[in-house]
């Protein structure tokens, strides 16, 4: 895990996998702290890392389902990452309809996937890159 930016402090856990620079906070919430499911967290923190090195601090929430769902419930995936300039990324939302979501390993790699998403955009905004349109849209 060459490059590797941020230290991991794990909640509800008793070990952290490695200890790097800047805190990254993972909370498991309603649920056994899993190292298949750390890991997973981690691979994905250094790959955007790797692409974005100016990600500041992070805090990643994963929320078992409820137990008053009668056929599983879906996981929720919450992430939170400091960049320069006071913005962020926060990714929070659970798609209440996408039963896909039962599945922990989907909805991080998902809830993942829209983290870069925005990082791409902030990354962009930061280094002046974003098209400015000067001119009134036409027809209307």
């Amino acid at each position: 895990m060459k490059g590797a930016w941020f230290r991991v402090i794990f909640v509800n856990c008793k070990t952290p996998v490695m200890d790097m620079e800047t805190p990254v906070k993972i909370d498991f919430q309603g649920m056994d702290a899993n190292p298949d499911v750390r890991s997973n967290i981690v691979k994905h923190l250094i790959q955007l890392e790797e692409r974005f090195s100016r990600i500041t601090a992070g805090r990643v929430v994963l929320k078992a389902p409820s137990d008053h769902h009668h056929k599983g419930g879906l996981y929720e995936v919450s992430i939170w990452l400091a960049l320069p300039e006071g913005r962020e990324i926060n990714i929070g939302h659970t798609a209440q309809n996408d039963e896909r979501h039962s599945d922990l390993t989907f909805a991080i790699d998902r809830a993942f996937k829209r983290a870069r998403r925005q990082l791409q955009d902030q990354v962009r905004k930061l280094q002046g890159q974003v098209k400015h349109h000067d001119d009134a849209p036409i027809g209307d």
